[in-house]
């Protein structure tokens, strides 16, 4: 999973972090006046009366979206930047704002167009080609990704411009120079916050690169550093798919119930031999889906969760595989094209798996966990 940008405050939203969280309801029987069921962040104004004080709060919300992969935090960076949702005239700024709500929703193309306009407007906007630059690695544009890294750079910011930079070349295979550049950075951050981005981003490249101790070890460094929702999936994903289910659990012990961490824990019950319990998740997760149907929300930017919810706990390859390509119109991170590859292959129809194959190795992406279908190139 590409790592998304984050300069000073955590900019973007892990993508496949923030799902249905609050589409069930759910009785909740605490078992005594004292128990505590939530809590709540502080509060922040939802009426700000300056464009200053709008991006303030829209930044808090945005980080407590990010720390908690909550997707209702969202909802409120929306409502702070109300004012000035949508209007061409707005400041540079909070339309960079807004587009980082519309990326974490997965509304690429009107995050993109939002972002086009604000840089437009001030291309000193060093938040805004950090968050283009996102968009294009999600989108498996590396050369037009490493162009917005180098406006970083421009604006002056070089030590995001170089995460961004590596990032995107870990991605494309370079990655004993991403190790050794991920090192210098992590060595001169003092930060904590950036010191856990840092580390976050060694890990994603460590585990592509097939060098799994070392991105086990990075992930629990950044997670010591500084807790963070998206860096806790990532990791639960590599022990998953290491065979320790237990130890993803505990990674994930504390997040909130999202689609995303929801489906890893039935996952990880799964493989744990607890079946009734993977089974309840298995259920609340289709239920949540369900709920969106039934209120008219489209479900594509929930297809990667639907996929995975298909192939891992339902048995149902045919029925991921619809989900994976919908998703893959999408986004096209590493996940994704192993969701693309897996499904169709798993569904049986050939010429739909070989096209997939044949779109990957047009990227450029070199991942370990891809390789034996980097090597099959016909297939």
């Amino acid at each position: 999973m590409t790592h998304p940008a984050r300069l000073f405050w955590g900019i973007g939203l892990a993508l496949c972090c923030l799902g249905a969280a609050a589409a069930a309801v759910q009785e909740l029987r605490p078992a005594s006046d004292t128990e505590v069921i939530e809590v709540l962040p502080e509060r922040v104004s939802l009426a700000p009366a300056t464009p200053q004080a709008a991006a303030t709060a829209a930044r808090r919300w945005i980080t407590l979206a990010r720390e908690t992969a909550d997707p209702r935090y969202l909802g409120r960076a929306q409502a702070v930047l109300a004012l000035w949702w949508g209007k061409p005239d707005a400041p540079a700024e909070l339309a960079v704002l807004q587009a980082t709500v519309e990326q974490s929703r997965h509304e690429f193309d009107a995050a993109r167009a939002t972002l086009k306009r604000a840089l437009q407007a001030d291309p000193a906007q060093v938040q805004g080609w950090l968050t283009l630059a996102t968009l294009e690695r999600v989108a498996a544009r590396y050369a037009e990704s490493e162009t917005a890294c180098r406006n970083v750079a421009r604006h002056g910011a070089a030590l995001h411009a170089t995460a961004c930079l590596l990032e995107s070349r870990s991605l494309q295979g370079q990655s004993d120079a991403a190790r050794s550049g991920f090192t210098a950075l992590i060595g001169q951050a003092a930060d904590p916050a950036n010191r856990a981005w840092l580390l976050s981003l060694l890990a994603e490249s460590e585990e592509r690169a097939g060098r799994d101790d070392a991105a086990d070890a990075a992930y629990r460094s950044s997670l010591a550093a500084a807790p963070d929702g998206y860096t806790a999936l990532a990791h639960a994903d590599l022990l998953l798919r290491l065979g320790r289910p237990a130890a993803a659990v505990d990674v994930l012990k504390a997040q909130p119930a999202s689609d995303a961490v929801l489906l890893r824990r039935a996952q990880a019950l799964r493989l744990m031999g607890k079946t009734v319990q993977s089974q309840a998740l298995a259920t609340e997760l289709q239920a949540r889906f369900a709920a969106l149907a039934a209120r008219g929300e489209a479900l594509d930017a929930h297809a990667r969760e639907r996929s995975l919810l298909a192939l891992w706990l339902q048995g149902q390859p045919r029925e991921a595989w619809q989900a994976a390509q919908a998703n893959l119109a999408l986004q096209k991170e590493p996940l994704d094209w192993w969701l693309a590859l897996q499904t169709s292959e798993q569904s049986g129809d050939a010429a739909a798996h070989r096209t997939v194959v044949q779109s990957f190795q047009r990227t450029g992406l070199q991942d370990a966990r891809l390789a034996r279908w980097q090597a099959r190139g016909d297939k």
